[in-house]
């Protein structure tokens, strides 16, 4: 066999035991809008946690539980995602363009925490600085300590 096939399929096997599959089911239909909502510089709409994840356990909500991603390996898992990955840092350089607004002026304020929880998340796991460069612009260079203490533990 092909060593670039025997790759894939591990992979394919690792992620299959993520669930990202619920990611992909809540995007369907959705992530168009979202995308345009934040190219447009306002959040209108109710999509936050399956278009920016957290880790599990920042939020009580029904959402923030079952979206909330559980390790650095799921985060990685979900990056890695020829789909996921792939929305996740187009919907974040788009917010990177906005140059000039305020991440509260964008998302409000509870949601404004949710992206930087999830920009802290992938920052951990990325291998280029797209989330940090979010967490620099609209943060002040600071991601969340909480998300950070969190993963530590991990």
């Amino acid at each position: 066999m092909d060593s670039k096939f025997i790759f894939l399929l591990y992979l394919w096997f690792r992620m299959a035991g993520y669930n990202l599959q619920r990611f992909l089911d809540a995007q369907q239909g959705i992530y168009e809008q979202a995308l345009a909502e934040v190219k447009n510089g306002k959040k209108y709409s109710h999509w936050i946690w399956y278009i920016f994840p957290q880790l599990k356990g920042l939020g009580m909500s029904y959402n923030s539980q079952y979206y909330g991603i559980s390790s650095k390996e799921k985060a990685e898992a979900y990056l890695a995602h020829s789909v996921l990955g792939v929305r996740l840092r187009e919907i974040t350089s788009a917010f990177l363009q906005l140059k000039g607004k305020a991440a509260v002026d964008v998302f409000g304020g509870l949601d404004t925490m949710k992206v930087l929880s999830c920009m802290t998340l992938f920052n951990e796991v990325a291998s280029d600085d797209l989330f940090q460069q979010v967490i620099d612009l609209y943060f002040q260079g600071r991601p969340d300590e909480t998300t950070k203490k969190i993963l530590n533990k991990y």
